[in-house]
This record gives C-alpha cells, structure tokens and sequence, in this order.
C-alpha cells in the first residue's frame, strides 16, 4: 500500500495558503493520489462548532488565552482521531490548514503562554501523529497585515489582531523552522503564486519518495 502522507501549511494570516494548498490538492489528484483537504480549527462537526465559537462569537473577545489554548487543542484532538489518523491509514494524502505549530505560535509564543505547557497539551491532543512535511508560508509581518485589510471582507477575531502581534506570529514560524528543519520549511510568500507551487510539488515529491524508499 502507498503510505499516507500529512502535509500541513502554516503562516501569518495573509500568506497565501488558501490558494497554495487548492494548487497541491489538484497537482496530487493530477498524480492519482486521494487527497483529504482538512482546516483548523474545524473539519469535524464538534471542530466546525469550535471555530464558530473561537472566530466569530463575539462573546470570545473575552476568552483567556488558557481557555483559547485548550479550545484549538479540543479541535485537534477530534480531528486526529475522527478524520487524520483514518486517512492515513488508508493511504491518502492528508493537507492541513494549520496544525499544532499554529498553537505553538499564536498562544504560546505571540500570547506569551508557557511554551513548555503549549507543547505537552499539543502533544497530548495530537498523540503522536505529526505532519511529514510543514509548509511555512513566509512575508513581512506589515505586508501580511496590509493584505488581510485590503481584502474588503470582515475580519475575525485573529485577524483583527494588531501589527505587533502579526510580528510575533512571523518570528514564531521562523524560529520553530530552524529547531525543526527536518520536517518545516520556510518559503518566501512574496514570490508568484506559480514559482511557490512549483517549489512545493518539489518538496511534496521528494517526501513522497523518501517515505516509498
């Protein structure tokens, strides 16, 4: 059987990653593979509810961000059993918009919550089961911000965060790719949409084959 495979993306708001992940999706479909395209927080039913709650409730501008930290890791923790784990059970390629790094960084180093308290609950929701390749989708922190407030659209509760805090968030991501450069690598999201999904199916490929060989 071909092993499963799970790719997550991660980045500021802004990066590029929606239309990154439909560009790989269609290139692996193109290559015969199934592919499970999964969101968090979200893609359960309890993840969905979760997402609301954590995005677009107004009442959470006052959650804690203890209780924020243990909200993302309720979702995933879902998510890993219900959805991630049989799929890559059954051989499927699984992609991630966001993953326990998103944790990582937003609650534990942008929020400033205890890192070494982020990993052990992030660990504990995943159990185990972490990404064979992590896109980091990388650019200014006043590009990424300038770029969400353009869009025309309503904001959530994460993206209406201010400058300083998208900062924090771009530092985080490139500070966690070079503790972990066997498994996350940093592109630069300033490049055309085309050369970013040229250098990802490279990376996708070579993944690929490292886990067939």
């Amino acid at each position: 059987m071909t092993p499963g495979l799970l790719i997550s993306f991660e980045g500021s708001e802004g990066c590029g990653k929606s239309t990154q992940i439909q560009r790989l999706r269609a290139r692996l479909e193109n290559a015969g593979r199934t592919v499970l395209m999964l969101r968090e927080p979200g893609g359960t039913l309890i993840g969905e509810h979760i997402r609301t709650l954590l995005q677009h409730t107004p009442e959470a501008a006052a959650l804690s961000p203890e209780a924020e930290l243990l909200l993302f890791a309720a979702s995933r923790a879902q998510l890993v059993r219900e959805k991630i784990r049989p799929s890559l059970d059954a051989g499927n390629v699984v992609v991630l918009d966001r993953f326990l790094d998103s944790t990582t960084v937003y609650q534990g180093i942008a929020r400033g919550l205890p890192l070494d308290s982020v990993h052990a609950i992030n660990h504990f929701a995943v159990g185990g089961t972490l990404p064979h390749l992590t896109i980091v989708l990388d650019m200014s922190a006043s590009a990424a911000w300038e770029r969400i407030r353009a869009s025309g659209r309503e904001l959530d509760r994460m993206e209406s965060e201010p400058l300083e805090f998208f900062e924090k968030v771009r530092q985080g991501y490139l500070h966690l790719a070079v503790e972990q450069p066997d498994r996350m690598v940093v592109l630069d999201a300033a490049q055309s949409p085309e050369a970013i999904e040229t250098q990802i199916w490279k990376l996708v490929e070579d993944r690929c084959h490292a886990l067939q060989s």
